[in-house]
């Protein structure tokens, strides 16, 4: 997994490739970004979406089998998923201190069986493990209308600003 932040215009706020892994395992949510066609034209279109990172080169996402972000991913499925770490606006400074990441990847739909299953296992695992084996059996009588996306990350940077209040 490439940890690259030559790209950021502020190479004073880089954010290091160890935080930034943390900030990958431990945050909520992250917006999901992708190409999306409007009108006979091309736009952008993002969502937040809940993940999980399977602590190797790819970020598992739960959604429904059918839908608007399944349609523009069959059209183009590179994408650009942010998650947003601590943030805390210090008003009288006129600025936020923040952290944040970028993976810039590739969508990969219509997985294994198999796959999907352990997927949703790491979706238990980070967001209800005291609660995972009821977890499992439910995640089995609703399978058929869940899907999962698997996102093949390219590249990650990262951001920070530290202030002191």
């Amino acid at each position: 997994m490439p940890y690259n932040n030559a790209e950021v215009r502020r190479q004073d706020r880089l954010l290091d490739e160890e935080n930034a892994i943390k900030l990958l395992e431990r945050g909520e949510y992250g917006i999901l970004s992708m190409v999306e066609e409007v009108n006979g034209g091309v736009g952008g279109y993002g969502i937040p979406i809940s993940y999980v990172w399977d602590h190797a080169a790819s970020i598992y996402l739960h959604c429904a089998p059918e839908g608007h972000k399944l349609n523009n991913l069959q059209g183009n499925p590179n994408v650009s998923f942010c998650v947003v770490g601590s943030t805390n606006v210090i008003s009288h400074k006129f600025t936020t201190a923040y952290e944040s990441i970028v993976v810039r990847g590739r969508i990969s739909m219509n997985l294994s069986t198999d796959e999907r299953m352990k997927a949703l296992a790491l979706i238990l695992d980070k967001y209800s493990p005291e609660d995972k084996e009821v977890g499992l059996k439910y995640a089995e009588k609703s399978f058929h209308r869940t899907d999962i996306l698997r996102l093949d990350i390219r590249e990650i940077s990262g951001k920070t600003k530290n202030v002191q209040p």
